[in-house]
Formats: structure tokens, sequence, C-alpha cells
């Protein structure tokens, strides 16, 4: 019985999506376009991102504090909760004013956290050398230490190359869209 239901959700989905195939492409096209902008206008890219990334955070923010405040007259304890909306709403407000900015910051961030970890890959590579001879994790270390030197160097390269990773994967995911809406466009139901 379970299984029979599961089958018949399965169809009705396979149905919509179907009936509905030229939404799959619409997305496709979407993507692609998504995907040249990216490519063309790396920085405009960032900056959306980074735009974006500022209204998760005051969402966040306003709920947080809303949370914080709800906590506050129910039992006193909102201190955390609090703090988390004023970090959201601060966090908002800098990527809204400063978008630019946020963008290199972001990529500071990674630069840090890329040296960082290549410096522990390496101490963890130097250990298994003495054990097991095992190199390789010197070089993937070393090469994240380089990666975090490039970045910390030239900042501007880093908001192109994430821009160009996302608009990667955006004209991949177009392509893919567009193909299976046309592969099932005429496919019976």
């Amino acid at each position: 019985m379970l299984e029979r239901d599961r089958q018949a959700r399965g169809t009705d989905m396979a149905a919509v999506l179907i009936g509905n195939w030229w939404a799959l492409a619409l997305r496709g096209v979407f993507a692609i376009l998504f995907a040249i902008l990216a490519f063309f206008w790396p920085g405009m890219t960032a900056v959306a991102l980074v735009l974006l990334f500022g209204a998760y955070a005051l969402v966040d923010g306003v709920f947080a504090l809303i949370a914080a405040l709800r906590a506050a007259r129910q039992h006193g304890h909102s201190g955390a909760l609090l703090l988390e909306a004023i970090l959201n709403i601060i966090i908002a407000i800098i990527c809204f004013v400063w978008p630019a900015e946020a963008v290199v910051a972001l990529i500071y961030l990674i630069a840090i956290w890329a040296i960082i970890s290549g410096v522990a890959l390496m101490a963890a590579g130097i250990a298994l050398i003495r054990l097991a001879g095992e190199w390789l994790l010197v070089v993937s270390g070393l090469l994240s230490i380089v990666l975090g030197i490039v970045l910390f160097i030239v900042p501007a390269a880093g908001v192109v190359a994430l821009s160009w990773w996302l608009g990667a994967y955006a004209l991949l995911f177009g392509i893919a869209l567009i193909s299976a809406a046309f592969r099932i466009r005429y496919h019976p139901v």
C-alpha cells in the first residue's frame, strides 16, 4: 500500500514537471543569463551577492530581535538573542552601505582561512611524512597558503574568481535544466 502511494506521488510529480517543461527551460535560460553577467561583470555579481546576504542578515536580525524581545518578556534571558540580532543588523547595514568593501572583507576572510588551514595541513602532512612518507598533504597545505597570500596581495582576483566559479555553476546548471526540459517536453505521462 505504501509503495503504491509513493509511486502515485512520483507519477504526479512527473506529470507536473512534464506539463510545465517550459518552466524548467525558462529557469535554465535565466541561469545562463546570470552566468553571462557573472563572467563579464564579476564585480557586479559579487556586489549583488553581498547585497543579497545583507538582505538575509537584516531579516534574520529582525527575527532574532523579535525572539529576544519575546524571551525577555517571558523569562528575562535574552542577551544572546539580542546580541545576535544587533550583529546581524549591523552586518546588514555594512553590506548595504559599503557593498564593495564587504566583498573585499569576505575575500580577506577567505585568505585568512586559506592560510590557517594551509598551515594545519602542512603540519599534519609533516607528521605523516615521518610515519608514512605522505607528502601530498604538505603540497595541498602549501597551495592553500599560496592562495591566501595571493588573495591578500590581489583581493580583486578573489572577487573575479568567486564570480567566475558562480558563473560556471550557473552556466552548467542552466544547460542541464534546458536539456532536461526539452527531453521531457513530449514525454507521455
